[in-house]
């Protein structure tokens, strides 16, 4: 019986900060935006029944202090999820003033393996600090990883990482697994859970994110993950993804996708149920699993349904 990891990544967004909003400002916009953010997502979660993994971005303690992250921390725990790491390295060089640093950083991967690994462990310090658990978990910004970065979390205790996407790769996420790899892997010395895919027309792939798949896709890809066995199929989500990109108001097409997504996987719990990325330390590895192939009659419904989500946000614009 595979199972499914709900990933959220958990974040103070960049723009807002560019723009010159303060962290209260910026937390409202990406992490709580239209009251569609964290606290809804998680009372969706509570009410079906549901477990998720919150992977949370700590790095603007560098610049507001360990407040809002703290917040995030609280908020998650309380809601009974987990909290997992996240990083956004372009934090480290963070200007109160909204300029960027001409040495900003802005994918992990442009790092060597000596300033990843203290880049994570700086990380994990800030999130610990902040309330969480001692992370066992971690998904690079942006997908943004490579062999080193591995390398690195192995080092400092951390055994699972969650950032192969290969709707991304080979750059930023730059593992040196093939994009359509979707099966949990032992990969220097960390297991490896990468996103979950859909293998398009073109013979490519598109990761299975709440806002770039529809309902009935994802449903389509659970659907074969079940037929063929698969330990576990990870969907990603964030804070902010059931608003539009401004925060101002919620997006409709998307949070419908959320909604429908909770109650999907209710009826499903006794056979797809939901974990915590923690859980799988010891799932099963090696395993030659294939994306479920994209139904074209799911694609068109999707395209016209995102056709009215981008209609949407240029109205909120």
């Amino acid at each position: 019986m595979g199972g499914v990891v709900l990933s959220i990544d958990t974040e103070l967004t960049w723009r807002h900060r560019v723009a010159g909003l303060g962290w209260e400002e910026n937390y409202a916009l990406s992490i709580e935006p239209a009251e569609v953010g964290l606290s809804y997502q998680l009372e969706m979660l509570k009410s079906h029944g549901l477990k998720a993994c919150f992977f949370v971005d700590p790095m603007p303690a560098k610049l507001f202090g360990l407040d809002p992250v703290k917040r995030m921390v609280e908020t998650i725990l309380e809601g009974d999820q987990e909290v997992q790491l996240h990083l956004h390295p372009m934090w480290d060089k963070a200007r109160a003033d909204g300029s960027i640093a001409p040495d900003t950083v802005f994918e992990l991967t442009d790092l060597d393996f000596e300033a990843q690994r203290a880049m994570i462990a700086e990380a994990r310090d800030l999130l610990v600090a902040a309330g969480a658990p001692q992370p066992s978990a971690f998904r690079s910004g942006s997908y943004a990883v490579n062999d080193d970065s591995l390398r690195a979390l192995a080092e400092i205790g951390i055994s699972i990482d969650s950032s192969h996407n290969g709707c991304e790769a080979p750059w930023p996420s730059g593992l040196d697994l093939p994009p359509d790899h979707i099966a949990p892997t032992r990969y220097l010395g960390v297991t490896e859970i990468p996103v979950s895919q859909i293998r398009i027309a073109n013979g490519g792939v598109r990761h299975l994110q709440i806002c770039a798949v529809s309902l009935a896709e994802m449903t389509w890809a659970l659907d074969h993950a079940a037929q063929q066995g698969h330990p576990v199929t990870t969907i990603v989500g964030h804070s902010f993804e059931l608003a539009t990109r401004g925060g101002g108001q919620a997006n409709a097409v998307v949070k419908s996708r959320f909604d429908g997504l909770c109650k999907l996987l209710a009826e499903r719990a006794d056979r797809q149920p939901t974990m915590y990325i923690s859980q799988l330390e010891h799932v099963p590895c090696g395993l030659n699993l294939e994306p479920a192939a994209a139904s074209m009659p799911l694609v068109a419904s999707r395209m016209i349904s995102q056709f009215w989500a981008n209609l949407i946000e240029r109205r909120a614009a």
